[in-house]
């Protein structure tokens, strides 16, 4: 790692750290902006090399048939909660990686959106070079937000993936503006859908993320993924429903038949266009609740 690259992630890290005592304080969080150059390249062609949006290979393999009915559906109660019982509102919100550089968050603010996830790492190798001006920006302006991490199964264990995903940004804290970290399991960028996994061997990586996860934090992630890779990938080889919260990527009128395991979903991504959209199913003071935990 460079030396210009360690002083960054050390400003970076102590922004983050610093925003859990603005909230105590009730102060705006420290934002530090994305350095010029990462690893002897500008910042913005790293970012295109490394970074894989949440939902970008979704949308890759299964394409976007979100339309504006889609939205108009996605904002309505979608039957049962993250509590079990029937939902009475949603509550927009969008994620965002470093394709989106500095967020304009009074815009998002003023569109309605609520909650934010930010992409904080990708395998064991990548960090958002933007992450603090978005983690911390969408604090500053209300938003109530969570990290996610995309992950690479085939390159390091899901142990490794997750205390990197918690070190570079992924935390929680019971702050009731911090949402558990997110495990973002897609189709792989590099080659094979499945990582060259068996069913058995990827639910062993996802097992061992959320466990070490969970001894981290003290939460369980929120598995972000669509039921066609879900199927494909993991199938019925272990089941997470009982502790894990689900985001579903469906980009149709509906979020459709969800993946093994789980019987109601706790966030929908319905379209990528003109950013990634998402409804939490529940109303404001439950989606509270999950972030208080």
């Amino acid at each position: 790692m460079s030396t210009g690259r360690r002083m960054w992630r050390r400003l970076v890290t102590a922004a983050v750290a610093g925003s859990v005592g603005a909230l105590l304080l009730g102060a705006p969080a420290p934002v530090v902006a994305a350095p010029a150059n990462v690893d002897g390249m500008p910042v913005d062609d790293y970012v295109a090399k490394h970074d894989h949006p949440m939902g970008s290979q979704i949308a890759r393999h299964e394409g976007d048939h979100s339309t504006p009915a889609t939205k108009a559906r996605a904002l309505q109660p979608q039957g049962v909660n993250a509590d079990g019982v029937q939902a009475q509102a949603t509550v927009p919100g969008i994620d965002v990686s470093g394709w989106q550089k500095n967020v304009d968050w009074n815009h998002w603010w003023g569109q309605g959106k609520r909650f934010a996830y930010v992409k904080a790492t990708e395998g064991t190798g990548y960090e958002n070079p933007y992450f603090a001006q978005q983690y911390n920006g969408s604090y500053n302006v209300g938003m109530i937000r969570g990290a996610y991490h995309f992950a690479l199964p085939d390159r390091s264990s899901g142990a490794a993936q997750a205390n990197f995903f918690v070190d570079n940004g992924g935390g929680w804290s019971r702050d009731g503006k911090t949402l558990p970290g997110a495990l973002d399991m897609e189709y792989n960028p590099y080659g094979a859908t499945c990582y060259g996994k068996s069913k058995s061997a990827m639910a062993a990586w996802i097992r061992d993320f959320h466990d070490t996860y969970h001894n981290r934090t003290g939460r369980w992630p929120v598995i972000y993924t669509s039921t066609s890779w879900w199927n494909q990938c993991v199938g019925t080889a272990q089941s997470f429903g009982s502790t894990v919260p689900l985001w579903v990527a469906r980009y149709s009128s509906s979020v459709g038949t969800l993946p093994n395991g789980w019987n109601f979903h706790t966030f929908w991504q319905y379209t990528s266009s003109p950013i990634d959209q998402n409804s939490f199913n529940g109303a404001y003071d439950r989606l509270k609740v999950l972030a208080t935990g």
